[in-house]
This record gives C-alpha cells, sequence and structure tokens, in this order.
C-alpha cells in the first residue's frame, strides 16, 4: 500500500476533484481484508470521518459510497529544489506584525 498515514489525498465524487484530506489513521477493520480509515477532511468547517475501505480504495481504486461514485489519490507534493531560496514576499504585500506583548504594556 503507497498511501500512509499523514499523507495527503485529494477526494473525487462523482469524478471530480471535491476535498482534500489528511490520513490520520489506518487499522484493520473487524471484516478481514477491511481497513478503518481515518481522514482530516479539510473544509470549512473541517471534518474527521472513518471510512471503511479496501487497501487498494485507499490507493486509488474507485468504490461507491451510497450509490456514489468515489475514489481517493494521493497528493505527491514535489520536495523544494536543492539549494532554491524561499520565494521573497514584496514589502508592500506584507502584513502587518502587531506584538501582543506590547499591546499589554500599552494598558
Amino acid at each position: 500500500m503507497e498511501t500512509r498515514i499523514g499523507d495527503l489525498v485529494l477526494i473525487y465524487v462523482e469524478g471530480k476533484p471535491a476535498a482534500y484530506a489528511r490520513v490520520e489513521d489506518m487499522e484493520p477493520d473487524i471484516k478481514p481484508g477491511w481497513l478503518r480509515v481515518k481522514l482530516l477532511v479539510l473544509t470549512v468547517p473541517i471534518q474527521l470521518v472513518t471510512w471503511i475501505l479496501q487497501p487498494e480504495q485507499v490507493d486509488g481504486t474507485p468504490f461507491t459510497m451510497g450509490g456514489t461514485p468515489m475514489r481517493l489519490e494521493r497528493v505527491r507534493v514535489p520536495p523544494p529544489e536543492e539549494g532554491e531560496p524561499p520565494e521573497e514576499i514584496p514589502k508592500e504585500q506584507r502584513g502587518k506584525v502587531i506584538s501582543l506583548m506590547e499591546r499589554r504594556k500599552e494598558k
């Protein structure tokens, strides 16, 4: 199985990307050959769900849930280029830093 705890997955519903989720936990289900997969779905509001899936479904094999076609796809985040400097944010786009400690001293 390629997908592991901590991986980011893209959830497809009816063939369309619907949401990202982080795999929080995977453990064997009571049903042999199935897994309880806990996903932190990155929506507003954030949701923690547990789906019972087969290992190949966690790795991208399509399945249905209540008759709705679904699929998980592991997101491969490319590593940063070696020696590549972090992107500089232009000064006019930077947010203002407000020190809470200084603010308390003013009161």
